[in-house]
């Protein structure tokens, strides 16, 4: 085992070197050297060894530079080293995550790190928080808290009952919201095309003034950061106008929410505060490994709702669970 794991680390760290000097795309044989997996499926265990090997010789002249310094697309990049370390030291625990019993010091990091996250983009304290594998997870699991709170208000358990008669949900959308987030509303039964669209400006801001006559149960998205132009949607007064209706909002934060944390950016998320759910991603500006997404719901007992197993078949603790608060 020692001996292969060294064997990881070396061909790891060869490739993160051979790539500041390769070309970002692979080559058209790297490419076709692909071909070179395609093969049935094997009768016997492959040595460990082979397996790497094959993986490294084949599949790492094949990968886009993401982790280079030449790597500029898709707002994407590679790992810091520390990351990458934890990342490594993560695989090697093998924790089950869901349940304090099975990874305490999962559980444990989980709850600290969901502390420090808040407090770095300037969220109330107190908000519920899940990990997810990206932005597109995390507006599904911070929406799926906004659709059991609107129901809520208006007397239907949604999770009891379904949306089979439910009151009908107003959901209000930019004209430039993100494909993901449009996705996530399609997941959660809230329709793709029965969305309400506003206008948005030259920037692709919705344009606060432009918001239809709001009416419970109501969830207006904003977006903090346009994937376009990098523009935020003026949340002061969309937030204020939505609150006064009774609607709930939430941020798709996947581009933009971390200038909160940055001093000389943070006036560009004033009023983000305001909502009542976010969602957004590490692996972007944290330079994390893929996959990491982050929602967070004001009131956690509504992620909670929308999230938590109704019936406990694994020991449950005092301790914060985080199977509770997110698809496992």
């Amino acid at each position: 085992m020692r001996d292969l794991l060294h064997s990881v680390a070396d061909r790891s760290a060869r490739y993160l070197e051979d790539i500041r000097n390769r070309g970002v795309a692979p080559s058209a044989d790297a490419v076709r050297g692909l071909d070179r997996f395609l093969e049935p499926l094997p009768a016997a265990p492959t040595a460990p060894e082979d397996v790497l090997r094959m993986l490294d010789e084949l599949g790492s002249p094949a990968t886009m530079g993401i982790a280079g310094p030449r790597f500029f697309g898709f707002v994407i990049g590679g790992s810091l080293p520390a990351a990458l370390g934890a990342n490594w030291l993560a695989g090697a625990w093998d924790q089950n995550a869901g349940l304090f019993a099975s990874a305490p010091v999962a559980a444990a990091l989980e709850e600290i790190s969901l502390g420090w996250l808040l407090e770095a983009l300037a969220l109330p304290p107190g908000c519920g928080g899940a990990f997810v594998t990206g932005a597109t997870v995390a507006n599904f699991t911070a929406l799926a808290a906004a659709r059991t709170a609107v129901l809520d208000r208006a007397g239907w358990d949604v999770e009891g009952r379904g949306l089979f008669g439910a009151p009908a949900i107003q959901v209000v959308i930019g004209e430039e919201a993100h494909p993901s987030l449009i996705k996530s509303l399609g997941m959660l039964g809230l329709g793709r095309e029965r969305v309400v669209r506003v206008p948005v400006d030259g920037q692709g801001r919705m344009r606060a003034e432009a918001l239809p006559d709001l009416h419970p149960p109501s969830i207006v998205c904003v977006q903090a950061g346009n994937v376009n132009t990098g523009a935020f949607d003026l949340a002061a007064a969309i937030c204020a106008r939505a609150h006064a209706a009774g609607a709930w909002v939430h941020v798709d934060g996947a581009f933009g929410l971390w200038a909160a944390a940055v001093p000389r950016y943070a006036h560009l998320a004033e009023g983000f505060r305001d909502a009542d759910s976010w969602a957004t991603d590490a692996h972007k500006w944290l330079n994390v490994p893929y996959d990491s997404g982050l929602a967070f719901v004001r009131d956690a007992a509504m992620l909670r709702a929308a999230m938590s197993l109704t019936a406990a078949y694994l020991p449950q603790g005092e301790h914060r669970e985080p199977s509770q608060y997110v698809t496992p």
